[in-house]
C-alpha cells in the first residue's frame, strides 16, 4: 500500500511538474523583459499649463466601512493644489460603529462645504453599492475614488485629469501603487511583494497591448461614460476589473500614469492575506466568467484576449498547479521506503526542480529591484517558504468558488491606520 502511495504521488508530482513549468517560464520572461525594455511613460501632448477655468470638476470619493482612517484620506484630499471650486469630497459612510460615523461628521463639519458625508444605512452590495449610492450626489465630470487608507501627492489631481482633457476616448486613469506600511513585518513584505510584482511585471505588458486595469483605488473615471454603462456591478468584490473590462470591450482607453504614486495598506495579517488574495482571485474570476465570451470572441486583438484572459482568471490557476505539484511532491518524498538518502542526488534534483519552477521568486526579485525595494526581498522569501502555500489555498479557494457559482461575502481587512485614528477619536 505504501508503494502503491508513494507511486501514484510521484505520478501526479511529474504530472503537476509541466504547468508548473510551463508558467515559471512564462514568469522567467516576463522578469528579463521587465530587465531588459524600458517601459513608456505617459506623454502629455499638451506641454503648457491648463488655464484653471478649463479644468474639470472633480469628485473625490472614499468609500469607508468603520473605517477611522477615511479621515485621514479625506483630510489628504483637502490638500490637493488644484482649485477648491473644481472639487468635492464625498464620504460614502455605510458603517455600523456609531464612533466612527460620529467622528466622520465631526470631521465634515469642520469642512464644512468641501466634504460631504453620504449614507445607506447599510452595507448591500459592497464597496460598489456603496459607490453608486454616491455617485447620486456626485456633481464631478471626472470621479477620483480612493480606499479609505489611501494617501495621495498634492499634484495628484491636476496629472489624473489630464489625458481625459486630451483624448475623449479615455474613460478610466490609474495612479500607481506604493506602501505605507510594508516594513511592519513579514506578512505585509510579502503583501507588498506581490502587488509589486503585478504592477512591475504584468501591468506593464497589458499597457503595451492597451489593456492596464482599473485598481480601485487611486483611479479616476468619466463619470458620463460610467452612468452609459449602467455604474459600478453591484456586489461584485472587484468591481474595478468588471468595470475595466466594460470600457475594453466598447473600445474606451484606460492610462496607467506610473508616474504618479498613490500610497495605501498592505495586510499585516495572514487571515488578512489570505482574505485579500481570495476575494480578488473571485472576484476577478467572476468579471472573467461575465464576459467571457466578448473577451474570447469579441473585437479584442489576441495578445489582449490573452491578457485580460490571463490578469482575471488563468494567472490565478497557476496556484492550483502549485499547489498540487507541492503537495504531491510532498507526499512522494515522505512515503519513499526506508533506504539511505543519498545526499549528491537529492540536492542534484532538488537544484534542478527548483530552477525549472522558479520563475515567480524570479520576477518578485526583479520586480523589487526595480522599484529600490530590494531591502524587503529577504523577508518576503521567508514569508513565501512559511506562509507561501496558504496564500496560494487561499487563491485556490477564491478562484474555484467562482468557477462553481458559490458565493463569497466581502468583508474588511485589519489596517494600522484604524487602530492609529481609535486613539483620539474624540478631536477627529
Amino acid at each position: 500500500m505504501v508503494m502503491d502511495i508513494h507511486t501514484i504521488s510521484f505520478f501526479l508530482f511529474n504530472l503537476f511538474l509541466i504547468p508548473v513549468s510551463f508558467f515559471s517560464f512564462i514568469y522567467y520572461m516576463l522578469a528579463l523583459r521587465s530587465v531588459f525594455e524600458k517601459e513608456e511613460k505617459v506623454k502629455e501632448t499638451v506641454k503648457e499649463e491648463i488655464k484653471e477655468e478649463d479644468l474639470p470638476y472633480v469628485t473625490v470619493q472614499i468609500p469607508t466601512f468603520n473605517e477611522l482612517v477615511a479621515i485621514r484620506c479625506a483630510e489628504d484630499c483637502l490638500k490637493f493644489d488644484y482649485p477648491e471650486n473644481k472639487f468635492e469630497v464625498i464620504i460614502g459612510d455605510d458603517s455600523d460603529d456609531p464612533v466612527v460615523s460620529k467622528a466622520i461628521d465631526n470631521f465634515a463639519q469642520k469642512h464644512k462645504g468641501r466634504v460631504k458625508v453620504t449614507r445607506r444605512g447599510d452595507n448591500k452590495g459592497f464597496k460598489p453599492g456603496n459607490l453608486n449610492h454616491m455617485l447620486k450626489f456626485s456633481q464631478g465630470e471626472i470621479i477620483v475614488i480612493f480606499d479609505s487608507d489611501f494617501v495621495a501627492p498634492r499634484n495628484f489631481l491636476r496629472k489624473m485629469v489630464r489625458p481625459f482633457m486630451e483624448d475623449d476616448a479615455v474613460a478610466g486613469v490609474q495612479a500607481e501603487w506604493d506602501f505605507l506600511n510594508e516594513e511592519t513585518n513579514y506578512v505585509s513584505k510579502l503583501s507588498s511583494t506581490l502587488l509589486v510584482f503585478y504592477y512591475s511585471i504584468i501591468v506593464p505588458v497589458n499597457k503595451r497591448v492597451s489593456v492596464p486595469f482599473l485598481f480601485g483605488s487611486g483611479e479616476a473615471v468619466r463619470k458620463d461614460v460610467l452612468l452609459k454603462l449602467g455604474g459600478w456591478k453591484d456586489g461584485s468584490l472587484t468591481e474595478d476589473t468588471e468595470f475595466s473590462i466594460r470600457l475594453f470591450k466598447e473600445g474606451y482607453k484606460i492610462i496607467y500614469r506610473d508616474d504618479v504614486k498613490v500610497w495605501g495598506e498592505v495586510p499585516y495579517t495572514l487571515k488578512g492575506l489570505m482574505n485579500q488574495q481570495k476575494r480578488w482571485a473571485y472576484g476577478n474570476t467572476n468579471a472573467f466568467m461575465d464576459h467571457a465570451k466578448s473577451i474570447l470572441l469579441g473585437r479584442l486583438s489576441t495578445l489582449q484576449k490573452i491578457m485580460i484572459s490571463y490578469t482575471t482568471s488563468l494567472g490565478y490557476l497557476s496556484n492550483f498547479f502549485l499547489l498540487s505539484f507541492l503537495v504531491f511532491g510532498f507526499i512522494y518524498f515522505f512515503s519513499q521506503p526506508p533506504a539511505p538518502i543519498d545526499l549528491e542526488k537529492f540536492f542534484r534534483e532538488t537544484s534542478k526542480i527548483f530552477l525549472v519552477t522558479s520563475g515567480f521568486i524570479s520576477g518578485g526579485m526583479v520586480a523589487l529591484f526595480k522599484k529600490n525595494k530590494a531591502s524587503i526581498l529577504p523577508h518576503s522569501l521567508i514569508s513565501v517558504v512559511l506562509v507561501g502555500v496558504l496564500v496560494s489555498y487561499s487563491i485556490c479557494i477564491g478562484f474555484f468558488k467562482a468557477l462553481l457559482g458559490k458565493e463569497i461575502r466581502w468583508s474588511p481587512i485589519k489596517k494600522e491606520g484604524n487602530i492609529m485614528f481609535r486613539e483620539g477619536v474624540g478631536d477627529a
